[in-house]
């Protein structure tokens, strides 16, 4: 190749975009600038030609304009009603969610749940700086409240008619009516069970349980295409693992242990200061305030990192704190602001009727707490050096008076509270959730 065939311009092609060039059974090639007729072999992936020689040697194809179709009316009214009903769909299943846990709150061993769930959803805020994360399952709550929901509303005309052969039954024993109640109740309980098991193999949406007539011609297509039943036994087994309840538990005992072994020694100091009010206000309470100011984000940054010595690690937390720190002191605040309506809930022993409700509250003045000192960590993780000195010792200066108040809540509620000194250790605002078991 000369120098003036270098100084030509070239055009860079595939090599299969050059039959005419390329001999038969060459799959690569290229081509001198100066001869662009012969066709030499090479090892190349790609084929060179003078970008003056191009048209002769290959002709030059116009690509066909693609017309892109604009989205018509009928498609912008699908994607509407597509977001209105995931917008629903996330409603349901964060109140389903709220609701699940709040049943699970006051019952014992199973409290471990609710509390491990609130540590992940602050550790998932952590780790990733977004308040959205926090929320956890939520489709999947929606899935599980649409199966009780829809299950629910089945059951109402068996509960009617059970009534009704019931009453034709005390009115008339062995009458004709009532006979012809039970006949009725029988044949609608066998339809209501299989149209129930229909709607669950389905997928267990609401709407396949208020329309029945296509729950049958579903399950013969799918039988009769096969493999139905290993389907769902897969698609129940993998539904069940993404519950990961033993590893909410595992996570919830953990943060609960390391939690009390913190306000072991405190609580037990203030608890003595009933008798002994000397050693409760001199030694509890500095004490005390210490304890809290650190728990919250001891707490977070155990589930962040999924850790137990995390719980312990102090110097973790004032590394943060030195990167957020009123960040901290925001979350520190509402943390236990939250916390202080709950002792007028404990003033009486709740009745078993409106335990749930109880709890519901609890669970919704809690969950907010744990979202925003997993935001506080998270802002300070995604920080790399330390805040100007004016904010890190500004923050404090509004923390401790905090906890302090606090502090001296905690001491008179054993005076107020049903549970007495009994219920210094129940702290619902680091411990369960629920500072009650067994309603």
């Amino acid at each position: 190749m000369t120098d003036s065939s270098r100084s030509k311009p070239i055009l860079v092609v595939p090599c299969e975009e050059l039959p005419s060039v390329l001999p038969v059974g060459e799959p690569l090639a290229v081509l001198p600038l100066d001869e662009p007729g012969v066709a030499i072999p090479g090892g190349d992936l790609l084929s060179v030609l003078p970008l003056d020689d191009y048209p002769s040697v290959l002709p030059v194809r116009k690509v066909p304009s693609v017309n892109v179709a604009r989205p018509g009316f009928g498609a912008f009214l699908g994607a509407t009603w597509h977001a209105i009903g995931s917008f629903w769909e996330w409603i349901f299943g964060a109140v389903t969610l709220t609701l699940g846990l709040a049943l699970l709150a006051p019952l014992p061993i199973l409290q471990f749940l609710t509390l491990g769930y609130l540590l992940e959803a602050g550790g998932r805020i952590a780790r990733t700086g977004r308040l959205r994360d926090g929320f956890i399952g939520v489709r999947i709550a929606a899935r599980v409240g649409s199966l009780v929901l829809g299950t629910w509303l089945m059951l109402l005309p068996l509960r009617f008619v059970s009534s009704m052969s019931l009453s034709a039954q005390l009115i008339e024993p062995g009458g004709g009516i009532a006979v012809a109640w039970k006949i009725f109740l029988m044949v609608l309980t066998g339809l209501m069970v299989l149209h129930i098991g229909m709607a669950c193999a389905r997928g267990g949406k609401l709407r396949y349980f208020l329309w029945p007539f296509g729950n049958p011609i579903w399950l013969v297509r799918r039988l009769w295409r096969g493999g139905y039943w290993a389907e769902a036994r897969d698609a129940v087994w993998d539904f069940t693992m993404s519950l990961r309840l033993p590893y909410y538990f595992w996570l919830g005992l953990r943060g609960f242990a390391g939690a009390f072994l913190w306000l072991l020694i405190p609580i037990t100091l203030l608890a003595t200061g009933r008798q002994y009010p000397a050693v409760g206000i001199l030694m509890a309470t500095p004490l005390l305030v210490a304890v809290f100011l650190h728990l919250p984000f001891l707490q977070v940054q155990f589930a962040a990192r999924n850790r137990f010595r995390e719980m312990f690690n102090l110097l973790g937390v004032w590394r943060a704190f030195g990167r957020a720190p009123w960040a901290f002191a925001f979350s520190f605040f509402i943390s236990l602001l939250f916390a202080v309506p709950l002792y007028l809930l404990k003033i009486e022993m709740m009745p078993r009727e409106i335990g749930v409700l109880a709890s519901l509250v609890f669970l919704i003045f809690i969950f907010p707490a744990r979202l925003l000192t997993g935001w506080a960590y998270g802002r300070s993780q995604r920080r790399e050096t330390r805040r100007h000195w004016f904010f890190w010792l500004t923050g404090p200066l509004w923390m401790l008076p905090i906890a302090l108040m606090y502090t001296i809540i905690v001491f008179f509620s054993q005076y107020t509270t049903w549970g007495g000194v009994w219920s210094l250790y129940e702290q619902h605002a680091f411990l369960l959730p629920v500072p009650f078991m067994g309603m």
